[in-house]
């Protein structure tokens, strides 16, 4: 069954209050400004999608926005709290899902998730977990020890005890690597039908699929923010035209293209060759003369998310790269 759509309408704020809130976030490690001047909200029932490179800081601002950590500069609250001066009781409110599983492996799903219950001290314990092991599918597995879990009931299990003090809020980073495609389709439906809820969701992704499930997105290289929106608000964002080449030897095609005036991007996607510019006559006027007389078919398509973050991603590592 379908849980939400990235296209429905969240929640909205609490009393007119996002539950993320931050403005101008900095932060240095030595001499590397790894998130600079950070500005974004998140609405309450909220799906938020971060994405970009490896090391572009998508970890860091996340630990920033929970209180995790301190930023150097910028201010901002999450639900409500003050992230520098009530980090502990953002804390309390927040379930932070991290790459790496981090559960014991000779205990079963019920030990591990009962073991991180008594750490927070919560009370009504079992009721707590038993809940937990219902809402994520887990409880026919409840007595399975860890280790032998696939990747898919790992998240799951890692996702319940995220769940366990029932957060307003999830901070998931990269919750879905290594992850067979079922089992990361199962865990995006128990997304939305936390959100439903009015959870709010920020997570980090690198799979484009994922990325088109939130409701809206933001992209961040070298610890810039270059885009932010619903998915269609930051293809607009870029202006870029494009076409689709199909023939033979699209990869020397590509290569030749490149260097030609209106072109600003190349990409072969399996069979077809997507070529993108921001003058769509120049653009379209390069392609024809290029291809003329050659075995292949082209067409005007519509510029899809991955075409735009490939743009912004070489274009980032030409402006930052250096820089960084």
């Amino acid at each position: 069954m379908q849980h939400g759509s990235p296209n429905g309408s969240p929640n909205g704020s609490l009393n007119g209050t996002p539950a993320i809130d931050v403005h101008n976030l900095n932060k240095h490690f030595g001499d590397k400004h790894v998130v600079n001047d950070v500005t974004l909200q998140v609405a309450h029932g909220e799906i938020f999608g971060f994405l970009g490179p490896n090391g572009s800081g998508k970890t860091t601002s996340i630990r920033l926005m929970c209180g995790l950590l301190t930023p150097d500069s910028g201010s901002g609250t999450c639900l409500g709290y003050d992230i520098v001066r009530e980090s502990a009781q953002i804390k309390r409110n927040v379930g932070y899902m991290t790459q790496r599983f981090s559960f014991w492996e000779d205990m079963t799903i019920r030990e591990n998730l009962d073991f991180v219950a008594r750490i927070y001290q919560m009370r009504e314990r079992k009721e707590k977990v038993d809940r937990a092991l219902e809402n994520l599918g887990l409880k026919t597995r409840a007595d399975q020890l860890t280790g032998a879990l696939s990747g898919g009931w790992k998240q799951r299990l890692a996702l319940a005890a995220c769940m366990l003090h029932e957060p307003k809020l999830l901070l998931l980073d990269e919750p879905t690597a290594g992850v067979d495609p079922t089992a990361r389709r199962d865990f995006w439906e128990e997304l939305h039908r936390l959100a439903a809820q009015g959870i709010s969701v920020l997570v980090s992704t690198h799979y484009m699929d994922e990325a088109e499930r939130c409701h809206k997105l933001a992209y961040i290289a070298y610890g810039k923010l270059l885009a932010q929106g619903t998915a269609q608000q930051v293809i607009d964002s870029q202006d870029l035209a494009t076409w689709s080449i199909h023939g033979e030897r699209l990869t020397e095609l590509s290569e030749q293209l490149r260097k030609t005036p209106g072109v600003d991007q190349t990409v072969v996607f399996g069979s077809a060759l997507h070529v993108s510019g921001h003058d769509h006559a120049a653009l379209e006027k390069a392609i024809r003369q290029t291809t003329s007389g050659m075995p292949v078919r082209i067409e005007p398509i519509e510029t899809g998310l991955e075409d735009v973050f490939i743009y912004m991603m070489s274009r980032s590592a030409d402006n930052y790269g250096k820089a960084a």
